[in-house]
């Protein structure tokens, strides 16, 4: 059994060969800070190689799954510069390579915002199951910034001309819409539904062998052609070049002024 490492941004709870992570920092809405992104590297890495782990359940605490990137890590990476920013954008970028490719079964249990880097953690899961309600989005552009290292695993989950769509127009859409996007596979009307829909497919999960579907998995994953670490690593420099330019500025100063920037009408 592993031995799981000890998180202060992440809850962890762990029986009958399901290991539930819940991300664990409502009052920002679970926004994925760098302390968040390198726990849940850790849990992942941990696990990795436990078959007696047959699956992951991701979640988000007071009725959100996650809001996006952290900007006060932002605000930090600012006054070291563009590197800084590279370095934060790539670690994400890291998680979502690591959650694509880890052998458990990874679902993810949608509610409330599910917006950039959230919106990423829905695309690298194998299940997704959302409440109607829940808020999809890429708000990357209207804050001057990219969904860098979204992008590559956005396109493989729901195809370039949805994708193309939705990130160069930051639009919201509900748990529906995600269904008919096939970002999700499930959607429910309440949180009881929600549980229910949750303990009906772990069934059918521990019905498969855990390495059979570890190797499955890889095939699978190799068969659609992964995004490149190589495309990640160009991504992450882009956005560092965004973020430290002047539409990352003034998008992000906006937000934390709560005004519309200047390009926004």
């Amino acid at each position: 059994m592993s031995s799981l490492p000890e998180c202060q941004t992440l809850l962890l709870e762990l029986h009958g060969g399901v290991l539930h992570i819940t991300l664990n920092r409502p009052d920002s809405r679970n926004a994925m800070s760098l302390q968040m992104v390198s726990e849940l590297r850790a849990v992942l890495s941990s696990v990795r190689d436990d078959r007696s782990v047959r699956a992951l359940v991701l979640s988000g605490a007071g009725g959100h799954f996650c809001a996006g990137g952290d900007l006060k890590d932002m605000a930090n990476a600012r006054a070291q510069g563009a590197d800084a920013y590279r370095e934060l954008n790539r670690a994400f970028g890291a998680l979502l390579e690591a959650a694509q490719h880890a052998p458990q079964v990874l679902i993810t249990v949608l509610q409330g915002a599910v917006l950039g880097g959230g919106f990423g953690l829905a695309c690298v899961s194998d299940i997704a199951m959302a409440d109607h309600q829940a808020q999809f989005g890429l708000p990357e552009t209207s804050l001057g910034l990219l969904p860098a290292q979204i992008a590559p695993f956005v396109v493989q989950r729901i195809g370039l001309t949805e994708a193309r769509r939705l990130a160069l127009t930051a639009a919201r859409f509900d748990g529906h819409q995600a269904r008919r996007l096939g970002l999700v596979h499930f959607v429910e009307q309440d949180p009881q539904a929600l549980a229910e829909r949750l303990d009906e497919v772990l069934q059918h999960v521990l019905c498969c062998a855990p390495e059979a579907n570890a190797m499955t998995k890889q095939l699978l994953l190799a068969s659609a052609g992964p995004p490149s670490g190589a495309l990640l690593d160009e991504a992450a420099q882009w956005f560092a070049g965004a973020v430290t330019g002047e539409e990352g500025i003034e998008g992000t100063m906006a937000f934390v002024q709560k005004r519309k920037p200047r390009w926004a009408t």
